[in-house]
Formats: C-alpha cells, sequence, structure tokens
C-alpha cells in the first residue's frame, strides 16, 4: 500500500494557489469566513442575486474540510432520517425542507453545466443497498420507497436481488433502492471550480488566513482581524465552517460549542481492469446499516471505498487497513488489491443531526455542522442565506427548532462514539437474526 500523506483529490486537482489576506483596507458588503461548500455557495448565491461585494477568507485552502474530502455523492436529504423529520415537523413543513435539498442537486448540477466546472461528474444515480436479508429486510425497504413516494412525492427504482447482482458482483445485499436524479462528482475539483467563478465575478478570494479576531464597529458593521496580518471591514459576516472551525474568537465561541468535529475514512484502490472490478454500475453506493459503507467508481478505472465514524484522527496505514477490512466483506474477490491513497477528515455534526444556520447578532450570520451528508445541504444553506443578507427572504422558521444545541465538549464526543458503537452493534444482531 502507499501511504501518501494526503488525498486522491488533493493530489488530481489544481492548487488555486491563493493569496493570504494582508492588506488592512480592504471594505466589502459580505465577508465570509470558510471556503467549503457553505460559504463557496453562500457567495455564489449572493454575485446570483447583485451582491458583487464580498470577501471570502479561509484558514488553509480552498475545500481542505469535509468539502474536499467526501464521497462526493450528491443526492436529497439530510442527515436526519426523512421520517424523522416527517414524525417532528409534520407534512407540509418536512416536505418542504426535504424539497430543498432536491432543488439544491438540480441547482449544483446547472451551475456545473452552465459554468463548465470539470468536475468528474456521472450522472449514475445514487444506489442504496440492501445490507440485510430476509422477509423483515424485504419490507423495510418496501415501506421506505412507499414513504418517498407517497409522502415525499420522490421516486426510488426498486431493484430485486438478481437485478443488483448484475450491477454489483456479491451475494452481500439482497435488494436495493436506485436514486436516478442523484450523480457524483470530485468534491475538491467542484469547490475549486466554485472558487474561480467566485474571482470572475469579482469577489476577493484568500488563503492561509485564518480569523484572529472579529471586532463589531459602533457605526455598524465588523472588522475582521486575520492572523496572516490583514484585516478587511464588512457591513455583514457569515461563518460557515465545520470539524476544522477551531480557536473562535468572542462572539462566535457558541458556535464551537454547538457541533462536534467527526472523522470519517475514505481510501482509493490502485487503477483496476473491467474484469477485476466487481461495481458494474455508474451508480454511487451506500448500504441500509447505520455505520454504512460507501463507494463508487472513478475515472481512471478507481475504486473509492469510504465508512466508519469515529472521534480519532488516524494515519493513513490504520485507515487503509481498516477499510480494506470492510471492502473484502463485501467484494472478497479484491483481496490484494493496492490502495493508493488513504485519507480522513473531520466533519462538523450537531446532537439534533441537522445543518444549524442563523443569526447571533444582527449582521452576524451562521452555518455549520452539515453531518456527513452536506453536499446538497450546504447549498440549500448557502441560498436560504444568499436570500436571508441581501434581505430578500428571512430564514424559514421552521429552522429555528434545529438550533445551537450545546454538545458539552470532550463528554459529548464520548457520547457520540458510544451511539456508533450501539448502532454497529444493533445492526450486527439484526445482520444475526435475519
Amino acid at each position: 500500500m502507499n501511504s501518501a500523506n494526503g488525498s486522491y483529490y488533493t493530489a488530481t486537482a489544481a492548487s488555486l494557489q491563493l493569496p493570504a489576506l494582508t492588506e488592512t483596507e480592504l471594505a466589502v458588503e459580505v465577508a465570509i469566513v470558510g471556503g467549503g461548500f457553505a460559504g463557496l455557495a453562500a457567495a455564489r448565491g449572493l454575485q446570483e442575486r447583485g451582491m458583487r461585494s464580498l470577501a471570502l477568507l479561509e484558514a488553509h485552502e480552498i475545500g481542505h474540510g469535509a468539502s474536499g474530502r467526501n464521497g462526493g455523492f450528491v443526492f436529497g436529504g439530510y442527515s436526519r432520517d426523512a421520517a424523522a423529520l416527517w414524525r417532528e415537523l409534520g407534512p407540509q413543513p418536512a416536505r418542504a425542507l426535504y424539497g430543498l435539498t432536491r432543488d439544491a442537486v438540480a441547482l449544483i448540477r446547472s451551475r456545473i453545466e452552465a459554468h463548465a466546472i470539470d468536475c468528474e461528474r456521472c450522472e449514475g444515480g445514487a444506489l442504496l443497498a440492501n445490507w440485510f436479508h430476509g422477509a423483515r429486510a424485504a419490507k423495510a425497504l418496501r415501506v421506505q420507497a412507499g414513504f418517498l413516494k407517497r409522502e415525499l412525492g420522490v421516486v426510488w427504482d426498486e431493484l430485486g436481488g438478481t437485478e443488483l447482482r448484475d450491477w454489483l458482483h456479491t451475494e452481500r445485499y439482497s435488494a436495493g433502492l436506485l436514486e436516478r436524479d442523484a450523480f457524483h462528482f470530485h468534491p475538491l475539483k467542484y469547490a475549486r471550480g466554485l472558487a474561480r467563478l467566485l474571482q470572475a465575478d469579482g469577489a476577493r478570494l484568500f488563503e492561509h488566513s485564518p480569523l484572529q479576531r472579529l471586532e463589531p464597529l459602533a457605526g455598524g458593521g465588523f472588522r475582521l482581524h486575520a492572523a496572516s496580518g490583514g484585516s478587511l471591514r464588512a457591513a455583514q459576516v457569515l461563518v460557515a465552517g465545520g470539524g476544522y472551525l477551531r480557536g473562535l474568537p468572542d462572539p462566535l465561541r457558541t458556535l464551537q460549542r454547538s457541533r462536534l468535529p467527526i472523522a470519517t475514512y475514505v481510501m482509493v484502490t490502485e487503477p483496476l481492469d473491467d474484469s477485476q472490478c466487481p461495481v458494474c454500475t455508474p451508480a454511487a453506493v451506500y448500504d441500509t446499516r447505520f455505520a454504512f459503507d460507501y463507494y463508487r467508481r472513478l475515472a481512471g478505472r478507481r475504486l473509492l471505498w469510504g465508512g466508519r465514524i469515529s472521534i480519532l484522527e488516524l494515519e493513513p496505514r490504520r485507515i487503509a487497513a481498516l477499510l480494506t477490512a470492510d471492502m473484502l466483506k463485501v467484494y472478497p474477490q479484491l483481496r490484494g488489491t493496492r490502495i493508493d491513497f488513504a485519507w480522513g477528515g473531520l466533519m462538523s455534526y450537531a446532537r439534533h443531526q441537522m445543518p444549524q444556520l442563523g443569526q447571533l447578532a444582527p449582521g452576524l450570520w451562521y452555518a455549520q455542522s452539515f453531518g456527513g451528508h452536506g453536499v446538497a445541504p450546504t447549498t440549500v444553506a448557502g441560498e436560504l442565506l444568499a436570500d436571508a443578507i441581501s434581505g430578500r427572504v428571512a430564514l424559514p422558521a421552521v429552522l429555528a427548532r434545529y438550533g445551537l444545541t450545546p454538545v458539552f465538549g470532550r463528554l459529548g464526543l464520548l457520547a457520540a462514539q458510544a451511539q456508533y458503537s450501539w448502532a454497529e452493534l444493533r445492526d450486527a444482531l439484526r445482520e444475526r437474526s435475519g
């Protein structure tokens, strides 16, 4: 195994090489802290609404966090299960909230096409494969498909075991559901493509410029001081961060106390001959366990494989060993396959499993905690915040239900790890019982 530091994505995406913020006279309408999908989507949404005086500060490089390290699935929904949203919110609010993510999938697709963003988009859909066997598992999958169609207007194609085995050469799965409107892509190339688009339309983007101090100004607005030595004035500020947003100054520390930084892991194989690769579908695949595997074929005949949730960041060799063991449970014929890339990364997660969007003070906005299902929801956040910041439409009242719930620091991390371990055990017991 080549245990090179860094991911397949960073190895195959051109760096933007943006400057750090060192000047002190810059003044803008809106400053955005965070160069991930949420910050980039909000910036683009503001440009599309006529607000062109924008600056974006990124502590590392554009797409450094979960936005540039994830599995690349673009599909509807949130980390919070759709049925749970239905129970909590009622039919109409849940349908509207879920519908925003479907609109976001279409918006991402249209931005890629309209601006020729080279991000290896593959229109293969997303395939949910049933890990469990037996009558109870089959019924659960049918109930899920029926709920999505009846209550949310989402139609997924049902696949039987025989058809599924034509696509995935394994006996592991019993059946599946295919979401045809989904697709997958190279997330870091998409993030950096958005950044280039923002620049072309006049936004100022800065890398290696972590926020050091946020100073409210007497006449309104804020001054942002970067550790790179520069500063800027902004009438409004959006903090759009994730698992890497640390050491925040007041009055932003409440954001850090309200989200958990959770690690996930990904690896990429060596190039496989067509006769070797057991994945014979362009769909991105994930399974029905709480702690599911997810994988997809990449350009260059490689297989990307991800999974597991942990409070620990691991080194590449350990990640490769863990994920290879998971891969061989599904595809034992891949034993001996070389792993060329393995990496981990932090995402931000709220206790209620929903994104957190809102205002800390007039003109001071935030977006965080997209929880491992964030490609479409970050675009939802960008659109909602662009509407609110530009003064067009207030944030939906329903989002207040999913606010800045405290996570209790290390105790919260340990509780999250215990919840994940319990879910793994529950899945194992369910598998044994059939």
